[in-house]
């Protein structure tokens, strides 16, 4: 049966149950840093009992090459101003690359930790808490090269489990501070609402996210496990979401331990092809997709936002203010859900974005796509993410 979300709140929090010490748990008091800002984005996100951070990276994705894709931007995390920003703003960090496969894992046998440990350092240091993005982007596209090429030998469904398991169980070891980890990303093909094909599923099937999420759970038993994507709301989206909420109600029905729905919230037009319109018929669809995930128990959590400005205005006044007008209708839906437990932005600092190596604008004009701009002043977005926490509603603070 599914439950719409007033029904799921007044259940309680089921998610709590699961024993992870970041989901919520009955009487907690919110208590902000000792000499927080009660203005910064973090702390009015503390204020409703959630938290706002951000992704960070160290360089150079490593990423293979896509058609219209520069060499990578300047390492961010050498910039001290960012940094300085960062700790000001931020509660949570996350690797923007550093943890995935073609990062850490360039051949088989080895593994490099080196670009993570220095964001895990820095995140110890300045009492920023940690997520982990990702212990599989089941995407071929986004594995290194030596996983298309390599020898599984004469038992390959037994080789592939085992460097599967041995992938996440090491990683995992090595950052026990990670409090949420986006077990498997972007699995479900947005065209045509299945599973994407890989090698794993070659020898594995679909049991490949089942063994993921099992492993993780082992190796983090108090560790909010996600299943992350960039699924949106719209006609073109309606196979994406089917295709996710199936793949949420198998592994609810065979007893794969999920905490949570990661939503990307790459908005924006250009951003993922979701379109900029975000009107009552798109959120009616949306919430139907939301109330979907949250009445099998789930928790949601906004994973990667940013808001894509590819065909808004060249006027970079009225540019700024379509972004903040689609940022602002889009965050107050989401946070009115109290199932969602912290917010994600995908960087910062408009230079840094991602969004600037892809999907150009026609006009050649830089995009906007974050809350701050070059200079490190907040811009409108700033202040409709600011305003979507005043507005949202408590909920029980997150440990």
């Amino acid at each position: 049966m599914t439950l719409s979300r007033r029904e799921f709140a007044a259940l309680g929090l089921a998610a709590a149950a699961s024993g992870c010490r970041y989901l919520p748990l009955p009487g907690d008091r919110i208590v902000l840093p000792a000499g927080s800002d009660a203005g910064t984005l973090n702390a009015l996100a503390m204020a409703k009992g959630m938290r706002f951070g951000s992704c960070l990276g160290t360089g150079p994705s490593g990423a293979p090459q896509q058609p219209g894709v520069t060499a990578g931007r300047a390492n961010q995390f050498d910039d001290p101003a960012l940094r300085a920003l960062f700790v000001e703003q931020c509660g949570v960090l996350v690797p923007e690359n550093e943890l995935k496969w073609y990062s850490i894992r360039k051949t088989p046998e080895t593994f490099d930790f080196s670009r993570a440990d220095r964001l895990a350092d820095f995140a110890t240091e300045t009492g920023l808490a940690m997520r982990g993005h990702t212990l599989l982007w089941h995407h071929p596209q986004w594995f290194p090269a030596w996983v298309a090429t390599y020898d599984f030998g004469s038992r390959p469904a037994t080789e592939a489990e085992r460097l599967l398991t041995e992938h996440i169980r090491r990683v995992c070891a090595r950052y026990p501070q990670i409090f949420a980890w986006d077990v498997v990303n972007e699995t479900i093909d947005h065209d045509t609402g299945e599973m994407r094909q890989t090698v794993f599923t070659k020898y594995l099937g679909d049991q490949v996210i089942d063994i993921a999420f099992r492993t993780a759970r082992e190796a983090m038993p108090r560790c909010q496990l996600v299943y992350n994507d960039y699924m949106s709301w719209g006609a073109r989206n309606e196979k994406h979401r089917a295709g996710v909420l199936r793949l949420l109600e198998r592994l609810k029905k065979n007893g794969v331990p999920i905490d949570a729905m990661g939503v990307q919230s790459h908005i924006g037009p250009g951003a993922t092809e979701v379109a900029a319109a975000f009107d009552a018929e798109d959120q009616r669809s949306w919430c139907a997709f939301l109330d979907e995930a949250t009445g099998m128990g789930l928790d949601l959590v906004i994973t990667e936002f940013d808001v894509g400005d590819q065909t808004m205005e060249a006027d970079v006044t009225a540019r700024d203010a379509e972004v903040a007008k689609l940022a602002h209708d889009y965050l107050g839906l989401m946070l009115s859900y109290r199932q969602l437990r912290y917010v994600m932005a995908w960087g910062l600092v408009d230079k840094y974005s991602w969004l600037r190596e892809r999907w150009p604008r026609a006009d050649g004009l830089l995009k906007r796509p974050l809350p701050y701009d070059d200079n490190y002043q907040p811009k409108p977005l700033r202040d409709a993410v600011a305003d979507a926490f005043r507005a949202a509603p408590e909920r029980a603070w997150l440990a």
